[in-house]
C-alpha cells in the first residue's frame, strides 16, 4: 500500500511539468509580414483600435511602444501626465494582438529625423520597442518576407524613469533640425504602395525600368502570376518608367479593385490582371 501511495505522489508531481510541456507545444507562431525600409529598418503594418494601417519600425533599443502624437490624436487617445496612452487594441499584421496596451504618445527624434528627410521611403507612425518585443520570441530571416513571432510566458515591466522625455534634449533637437532640413530640401516620405489596395510586390528602378524584385507568397500579385524579374511597362494602361510613378498609381488602388499590369518577361510582353487584396 505504501508503494502505491508513493507512486501516486510521484505521478501527481509529474503532471504539472507535462502540462507545461504540452502548453509550450501548443504555442502558435505568427507569421508577420514585413518590409525593409530604405534605411534597412524592419517595417510592420499595424492597426490601432481598428484604424489604420500605420507604419511602425521594430527597434530593440527602444524601451517601449511609441505612437506618434498625430496618430494618437486621430484615435482620440490622450496621454496621461506621464506621457502614456492606453490603446484598446494594437494589432500587428499577421495576427499579433495586444489588448489594453500602454504606449508612449510622443514623437521620438528617430521618427522626426527619418520622416523629415524621407529616409525610410515611407511615412513612419511609431516604434515597436521592448515592452512589446520581449513578449515574443522573434525569428528574423531576411531571405523571407515574413518573420516569426512566438508568444512567451513573460510580461516585461513598464520602463520607469522616462519622465515624459525619452531622449536628451540635444538628440530631440537633432530630430527637429533634420525635419527642418528635409523641408528645405523638398524631401518627403514616399507613400507606402500598399496602404489601401494590397498587391504584395516589391519593386526597384533599374535604369529606365521598374522591375519586380519580390512577390509575397499567396498575395494577389502571386495568385495573378507576377514573378520576380518581371519588368513593368504599364500600370492601368499608363506607361511608367519610375518607381515613384508606380507607387502613386498603386497608392490610389482600393481593396478589391482590379488593376492591369503590362509586363515584359523574357522578351515577351504580357498583360496580367490583379484583384487588389484588402490591406490592413
Amino acid at each position: 500500500m505504501k508503494k502505491f501511495i508513493s507512486g501516486l505522489a510521484v505521478l501527481m508531481l509529474a503532471l504539472p511539468a507535462g502540462a507545461d510541456e504540452a502548453k509550450k507545444a501548443e504555442q502558435k507562431t505568427f507569421r508577420v509580414p514585413y518590409r525593409l525600409t530604405n534605411t534597412n529598418h524592419v517595417l510592420l503594418r499595424v492597426k490601432i483600435n481598428g484604424k489604420g494601417p500605420y507604419n511602425f519600425i521594430v527597434d530593440t533599443g527602444a524601451p517601449a511602444l511609441f505612437v506618434s502624437t498625430g496618430v494618437a490624436k486621430k484615435l482620440g487617445v490622450t496621454a496621461d501626465r506621464e506621457g502614456w496612452g492606453k490603446f484598446e487594441r494594437f494589432e500587428i499584421e499577421g495576427g499579433v494582438v495586444l489588448k489594453n496596451f500602454k504606449g508612449r504618445v510622443e514623437n521620438p527624434f528617430q521618427l522626426e529625423g527619418m520622416n523629415g528627410l524621407g529616409l525610410a521611403g515611407a511615412e513612419l507612425h511609431g516604434i515597436i520597442g521592448y515592452t512589446v518585443l520581449a513578449r515574443y520570441r522573434l525569428e528574423f530571416d531576411f531571405t523571407s518576407h515574413k518573420m516569426g513571432w512566438t508568444p512567451l510566458d513573460f510580461k516585461p515591466p513598464q520602463p520607469v524613469g522616462l519622465g515624459g522625455q525619452v531622449a536628451p534634449g540635444g538628440l530631440d533637437a537633432i530630430g527637429g533640425i533634420m525635419k527642418f532640413a528635409g523641408a528645405l530640401l523638398g524631401k518627403r516620405p514616399e507613400q507606402d504602395i500598399v496602404l489601401r489596395g494590397f498587391l504584395g510586390i516589391g519593386m526597384e528602378e533599374k535604369g529606365a525600368y521598374v522591375v519586380v524584385t519580390a512577390v509575397l507568397p499567396s498575395s494577389p500579385a502571386s495568385v495573378a502570376g507576377v514573378r520576380a524579374g518581371d519588368r513593368i511597362n504599364k500600370f492601368q494602361g499608363k506607361t511608367v518608367s519610375s518607381l515613384a510613378a508606380v507607387q502613386r498609381a498603386a497608392g490610389k488602388l482600393a481593396p478589391d479593385e482590379t488593376t492591369r499590369l503590362e509586363i515584359d518577361r523574357d522578351g515577351k510582353t504580357e498583360t496580367i490582371t490583379i484583384k487588389a487584396g484588402r490591406g490592413m
